[in-house]
């Protein structure tokens, strides 16, 4: 599977805003945003004008790079948003948030949504009782995420209530700390999601 292997600072750099890709270095003052913001290489100081299909195209790799999906998977999760009824933009964004990566760094238990995508991958986390590996699995109301107490001492659980203190955990979760456990309340709406991200950016590049 394709993998993203340079520095993610850069990532960030190039959209001109924080993607969070790095944790709580993202929260400090050694973000490479703060420090350098430009867009990363020789002319990243020259900032021009861009056209419209160009704008377009770097909301959609911002909110791409966000949640850590390759081309392929993005461009089949907006087929099955555009498919569904309701509003093609708020569809795509919440199936994005219903990833269960995106679940597991959501509810504090990930600094990040690629360690949460890691966390998933070695089968840290159950979901309504059972082990789970797909980081790419859509949860739905009422499932519950849950690290078994056999995996409860790893030390970046420890920190989970102080991550969702700084990051906040959206209404449509549920989080208990103590009992190491989530509960997915509602489907995710378009309010819930306070990340700068224009949709119909998306809607109107993949239209064409």
């Amino acid at each position: 599977m394709a993998k993203y292997n340079d520095a993610k600072c850069r990532l960030c750099r190039r959209e001109g805003t924080k993607l969070f890709l790095k944790g709580d270095r993202c929260f400090s003052e050694k973000c490479a945003v703060e420090k350098r913001p430009f867009a990363p290489g020789q002319h990243g100081r020259n900032r021009k004008k861009m056209s419209d299909y160009a704008t377009q195209l770097r909301e959609k790799q911002k909110v791409r790079r966000v949640y850590g999906v390759l081309e392929k998977q993005f461009r089949g999760y907006f087929v099955d948003a555009d498919m569904a009824k309701g509003v093609t933009g708020t569809n795509l964004l919440s199936y994005l948030e219903r990833r269960l990566d995106n679940v597991v760094y959501r509810l504090g238990f990930a600094h990040s949504r690629a360690q949460a995508r890691q966390l998933v991958r070695h089968g840290i986390f159950t979901l309504n009782g059972h082990k789970v590996t797909i980081p790419s699995l859509l949860v739905k109301i009422g499932d519950s995420v849950e690290i078994p107490e056999a995996n409860r001492s790893i030390a970046i659980f420890g920190d989970a209530e102080g991550a969702v203190a700084r990051r906040g955990c959206p209404a449509w979760l549920e989080v208990d700390t103590n009992a190491f456990k989530g509960v997915v309340k509602a489907l995710p709406q378009r309010d819930d999601i306070q990340f700068p991200i224009n949709e119909h950016l998306i809607v109107e590049l993949y239209s064409k």
